[in-house]
């Protein structure tokens, strides 16, 4: 299965990590790999990286915060199996370069994160219960374990045995 990615770049900070569409077409064929879902073969999305401005005014915009984000995801109302375009992922450079440097993480890998996170949300994987959370989270780290990515979750120094047990 291929999912065509479609590529807009509004900060050229994002530019520092290499070939975007490389790296957000391996974190999607890890992550459809990892799950169950099975969208349309060659089915779209598209990732605009830009910066927290424009993510500010889409948050707030469509989510009424008044505020920037990390990642923003607009899936399509379509059904997976049949949507031609799976839909859009909004990335903001300034979020998550302060997230990693705070959570003591490299920029490309909170960066796949975050991809991976946004994907979820357009296969319908969300976060708003506990057991949800619960799932995608160890979903996650399973995606982002086949891509060389350590487990995000663990935080401030955490083996990787103390904070597995979240899941």
């Amino acid at each position: 299965m291929t999912l065509a990615v479609e590529l807009a770049i509004d900060c050229s900070k994002w530019e520092a990590l290499g070939d975007l569409e490389a790296i957000a077409a391996k974190c999607l064929d890890a992550a459809l790999e990892e799950s169950d879902e099975t969208p349309l073969d060659g089915a779209e999305v598209s990732f605009l990286f830009c910066d927290d401005a424009r993510v500010h005014a889409l948050n707030l915009q469509f989510r009424g915060k008044d505020r920037p984000t990390n990642v923003l995801s607009f899936p399509t109302p379509e059904p997976l199996e049949s949507a031609r375009v799976l839909g859009d992922i909004v990335l903001a450079y300034e979020t998550i370069a302060r997230e990693a440097n705070e959570q003591q993480k490299s920029l490309a890998d909170h960066s796949r994160h975050m991809i991976v996170h946004g994907f979820l949300h357009l296969l319908g994987f969300d976060h708003e219960n506990e057991a949800d959370a619960a799932e995608m989270e160890a979903l996650e780290v399973r995606i982002l374990g086949k891509l060389g990515v350590e487990n995000p979750y663990c935080v401030n120094g955490e083996s990787e045995t103390d904070c597995n047990g979240r899941f």
